[in-house]
């Protein structure tokens, strides 16, 4: 493939709902392009984009897939972006490096649930849109139907830019309302077609279809429209025309319809010429980043005698080391050079840089602006680093990831599992920064946390695969704490004689319950009222260890005890028998005997939820709140026909919530969740946390 300038290079991503057939468009678009001799397909793993031996298994996308081909004399980077919201992370990284989406549709099902999410993100992040309306061959496709569910629930921009003539087995070809002609589809569905006149019983909606188009078109300019008001559409040249599209795509105010099947190859030169003509080139569109030594925000420009400035968007990790994909937005990246990483601060020496075609990658000597390649073994960048010549430093935007919505505690199957566990872990967080790892300090559980069961289940093969690391997923331990609601006091005698020298150790002690602060870093406060010197100084630091060690160990369920003071006011010691061991022993024993009488009791976690859902779906997932103890603090539309819903509820009752609320809402309800506070756990369900406790110990003990 020969270089490109910036001017004709367009990175595409290709974003849908799962099975609405973007890997078959992305194929047929391959081979339309004559970058490959034939289609592979989905179902038996022959496809160039699903390369991945979990996408083989699972007969889906799960990463992105960068796919170059040429067309004309330009360069479109395809990137194939999963549909399932399981791995939306890879969306949120191909949004940040494209230049414009196509939107691929069913005909058949309308808007789904991945079309709305892609939609929403491609919105977020200001990205020029087009839409594709496959699979027109299906018995039930409605090209119609689909374009006013578009337009309902997603935009009232949208307008097709073509119209099928026929659908399901009648399905032989496409209008182009631009140009007023038919394209009919090719026997050899090879992508070929032939031009003709637009039949006849089809005129008249051509014309109504066209009128609309040019509306549009005509009010992105004043100039434009007052010609089109005084003259009609024959007051407008073609390339008048071409102008106000691509200015109305650009903006958001027009989204261009493309229609075809991408398993009969028909609509796919009209689709690849739509996307030339329309969607902007790397060399226009500008790009801002900030300026590392003055903090100020500055634009680069896509040219390569400009400064080097590149974002690594994806990272592939395995034994071997990483795969560093990115996208140079000015100068030039060369093989065999020093680069600057701006988050570490640090020169990165590059080696060998390729292009890459699904799984097969191809060395260049040269990675120009706006293009897509692949780095090898870069040793400290990960994903979301900028890049650049140490003269002139910059920090790129990085890619705005989705939050995680679920965490699930990681149990390697053998020590061996356990001793790999960590290095396994580390890679997988470099592979995918939707992923957090954590160790629950109370529980002593290591917490993965992902965007749902089935993204940590993929997680959890990949590490078997890449490392040989088995591991189990479940549901983490609910970090229960205990405290004190009232003031108690205690005294207890430590004595010991086995011969020799024994140990003694009498200690009295109060506790009584502190005010919670979410600032107290320490939840024991330790004095010593005692007076008169009966236990000595030297003593003290004994006890309170055995009252922390008594305040870990819990009472009631197993969870550390926090928020309380303590205070020793009386004692004895023995001249020769009274040893730190034996008053660390009194103290943790005193301590237990005054915490069971000043009300001991259990508190759980309380998490804030922001719940975005449909409107028809508000009142189920409010009464679903109240099934898990939930209470809701607000309601407030949140515009497109969308609910925003904040409440509380006990982390104990929402550890799955994301599983629940796709349920509720047919995949189409969003969720957020942060720690708010503890509060005590209601005396009805007391027994229950204790009575797992103790089965988790005997458990535990066989």
């Amino acid at each position: 493939m020969k270089a490109y300038g910036p001017e004709r290079i367009h990175s595409i991503g290709l974003l849908g709902h799962l099975g609405s057939g973007k890997t078959t468009l992305a194929e047929a678009m391959l081979m339309t392009a004559h970058a490959i001799l034939r289609m592979g397909r989905v179902e038996d793993g022959s496809t160039i984009s699903d390369h991945d031996p979990d996408e083989h298994r699972r007969g889906m996308s799960v990463s992105l897939s960068v796919l170059p081909l040429e067309w004309h004399d330009d360069k479109i980077n395809l990137i194939d972006a999963p549909g399932s919201a399981d791995f939306a992370g890879e969306v949120a990284a191909t949004l940040r490096v494209c230049d414009g989406v196509v939107l691929v549709l069913d005909a058949s099902s309308g808007v789904e649930v991945g079309t709305e999410l892609a939609w929403e993100m491609a919105v977020q992040q200001r990205v020029p849109r087009l839409l594709f309306v496959n699979k027109l061959d299906r018995d039930n496709a409605n090209f119609f139907r689909t374009i006013e569910d578009a337009r309902e629930r997603l935009d009232a921009a949208i307008i097709p830019m073509q119209l099928p003539i026929g659908s399901g087995k009648d399905f032989r070809g496409l209008i182009s309302l631009r140009q007023q002609r038919a394209w009919l589809v090719s026997e050899a569905h090879d992508g070929g077609f032939l031009e003709s006149d637009v039949p006849a019983d089809m005129d008249a909606l051509m014309h109504e279809w066209r009128t609309a188009l040019i509306d549009k078109i005509a009010a992105t300019n004043d100039d434009l429209i007052e010609r089109y008001l005084e003259g009609g559409e024959d007051a407008l040249t073609h390339d008048e025309l071409l102008v106000g599209l691509r200015t109305g795509i650009a903006d958001g105010s027009i989204v261009p319809v493309f229609c075809g099947s991408a398993l009969e190859v028909s609509g796919i030169q009209q689709l690849l010429n739509g996307i030339v003509d329309s969607i902007p080139s790397a060399a226009r569109t500008p790009v801002q980043a900030v300026d590392v030594h003055t903090d100020t925000a500055v634009t680069l420009k896509a040219a390569a005698d400009q400064p080097l400035s590149a974002l690594v968007f994806k990272t592939n990790a395995d034994t071997y080391g990483r795969l560093s994909f990115v996208r140079v937005y000015s100068g030039e990246l060369r093989p065999n050079s020093s680069v600057f990483n701006t988050r570490t601060g640090k020169d990165e020496r590059i080696g060998h840089i390729f292009q890459i075609c699904g799984k097969e990658q191809r060395e260049v000597e040269v990675l120009g602006p706006g293009d897509i390649g692949v780095v090898a073994k870069l040793a400290d960048t990960l994903t979301n680093d900028t890049l650049c010549g140490v003269a002139h430093p910059v920090r790129l935007a990085p890619c705005a990831f989705p939050v995680f919505a679920f965490t699930a505690t990681v149990k390697p199957h053998s020590r061996g599992d356990l001793d790999k566990l960590g290095t396994a872990l580390g890679r997988m967080l470099e592979e995918d920064p939707t992923l957090v790892s954590a160790r629950d300090q109370q529980t002593g559980e290591t917490l993965l946390s992902g965007l749902s069961e089935t993204h940590l289940q993929l997680v959890a093969e990949r590490m078997k695969r890449k490392f040989d690391v088995s591991v189990d997923l479940d549901l983490p331990r609910v970090p229960y704490r205990e405290t004190i609601r009232g003031v108690a006091d205690a005294q207890y005698r430590h004595k010991k004689q086995t011969g020799g020298a024994g140990q003694f150790a009498d200690i009295s002690l109060r506790v009584e319950p502190l005010t919670p602060d979410p600032n107290r870093e320490d939840p024991l406060e330790f004095v010593s009222e005692i007076v008169g010197g009966v236990v000595s100084r030297s003593f003290w630091p004994a006890i309170e260890k055995g009252v922390r060690e008594a305040m870990e160990e819990g009472l009631l369920s197993g969870s550390a005890i926090t928020d309380v003071k303590v205070a020793i006011f009386d004692g004895k010691e023995h001249p020769v028998d009274s040893k730190e061991i034996a008053f660390k022993i009194a103290g943790k024993e005193a301590f237990r005997i005054a915490a069971l009488k000043a009300h001991p009791v259990i508190m759980e976690p309380i998490y804030d939820l922001e719940i975005v859902v449909p409107d028809q779906y508000a009142g189920d997932v409010m009464s679903d709140l109240s099934t898990r103890r939930g209470r809701v603090q607000g309601m407030l539309p949140s515009g497109n026909g969308k609910t925003a819903i904040t409440a509380q509820a006990p982390l104990a009752e929402i550890q799955q919530y994301a599983t629940a609320l796709r349920a509720i809402t047919q995949s189409r309800g969003r969720f957020s969740m942060t720690f708010s506070h503890y509060e005590d756990v209601p005396a009805h369900m007391v027994d229950s946390v204790i009575e797992k406790h103790k089965k988790d110990l005997e458990t535990a003990a066989h």
